[in-house]
């Protein structure tokens, strides 16, 4: 081989990368102790930017297309090097490829809760987690800030950064908009919108980036506090309690059996006792009706003990007149919790003494007539 073959070997000739990876961001052209020659071709393809780099200096960024590198298409690279009238020798310089192409469908979540104030919950703790898509903006910031001199800088390196910051920018932009957690839900697509306008600014400023989507897919309370949200959904879907305990009564009857008796007996003692009072209301009012009325029409017939006025009938034996939120919740098969709970909201109406409440019989009588 010949000096002038072996010469025109270690010469580069035309400098261009395909990317198949699909997930690197920065590719530094391995140049294996070659120099460029002058009047090298460079390729530059469609999502694709090159950064030139001399002696650790940023010097000429091509965008796509097909160039000649000569001091016409390098002047930075000229000025950096000396070269005030030209170059004919070849030189060496690091040639970084970026990719430019949009990154989407890039996941983000909060790895611990998102402590919070809610106007429902008081201090709450959110989870949140969604999507994003990202393009390079400014090469030499990204190079500097991110990539560095990396030779192959692909998106799995660089995902725990962009997640930590997205995560820190979001907590505080929630912070900010006070949007009570029963309403995130319906707002998703409101605040991914105003986190870019917060996000874009650090991103392109710090590492020249930007963010050109950003999706908010889901926030979530912790399971304590999401089993008291379908707790009070339920008793919002139960409504009238004394509805509700005839409800379960029929559907137990129905049901038939033993446990159909068992689920049924609380209800049952509870109606039953209902009807026993209306029935000694009914009795003492008609006994008094006919009292205050005229005697009944004179029998000729009738032997003189049958015409003698019938002796007054005894007066059936009281039901208690005061219960005790115990005798109340056994009366009506339901807890003794539940009571207190109707007590304090106003539905069921009870007197405290002391430290103890009872409660009138007309009160719960009241109560289940609804």
């Amino acid at each position: 081989m010949s000096l002038m073959n072996f010469i025109t070997k270690q010469l580069i000739e035309v400098i261009e990368w395909t990317d198949d990876s699909r997930d690197t961001l920065s590719y530094r052209w391995p140049d294996e102790d070659k120099e460029i020659k002058n009047g090298a071709q460079l390729i530059v393809r469609e999502s694709q930017q090159v950064q030139f780099v001399s002696a650790g200096q940023f010097a000429d960024l091509f965008q796509p297309g097909k160039y000649s590198l000569t001091t016409e298409n390098i002047p930075l690279l000229s000025t950096l090097r000396g070269w005030k009238y030209g170059f004919q020798s070849p030189f060496k310089c690091d040639v970084y490829y970026l990719n430019t192409r949009l990154f989407t469908g890039n996941k983000w979540g909060t790895s611990n809760p998102v402590m919070m104030r809610d106007k429902d919950f008081g201090v709450v703790r959110l989870r949140a987690f969604g999507s994003y898509d990202f393009r390079i903006v400014e090469a030499p910031k990204f190079l500097k800030e991110v990539a560095g001199t990396d030779q192959n800088f692909r998106l799995d390196e660089f995902a725990d950064t962009m997640r930590s910051r997205i995560v820190s920018v979001f907590t505080e932009a929630l912070a900010r908009a006070q949007v009570p957690a029963l309403d995130v839900a319906t707002r998703y697509s409101e605040m991914g919108e105003a986190l870019l306008q917060l996000i874009n600014p650090a991103m392109r400023e710090k590492y020249g980036l930007e963010i050109t989507t950003f999706l908010l897919e889901n926030v979530s309370v912790p399971p304590e506090v999401e089993q008291a949200i379908d707790k009070r959904s339920s008793m919002g879907v139960i409504g009238n309690l004394n509805d509700y305990v005839k409800y379960q009564m029929g559907q137990a009857m129905t049901a038939g059996g033993d446990a159909s008796t068992a689920a049924t007996l609380p209800a049952t003692m509870a109606m039953g006792f209902g009807m026993a009072q209306e029935m000694m209301r009914s009795m003492q009012s008609g006994g008094q009706g006919q009292a205050a009325g005229s005697s009944a029409p004179h029998d000729p017939f009738a032997p003189p003990a049958a015409s003698a006025p019938a002796p007054a009938a005894a007066p059936a034996s009281a039901a208690p007149q005061v219960l005790t939120p115990a005798q109340a919740a056994q009366a009506l098969g339901v807890s003794e919790a539940d009571v207190m709970t109707e007590i304090t909201a106003g539905n069921l109406k009870a007197r405290q003494i002391g430290s103890q409440w009872r409660i009138a019989q007309s009160a719960l009588d009241e109560f289940l007539r609804g």
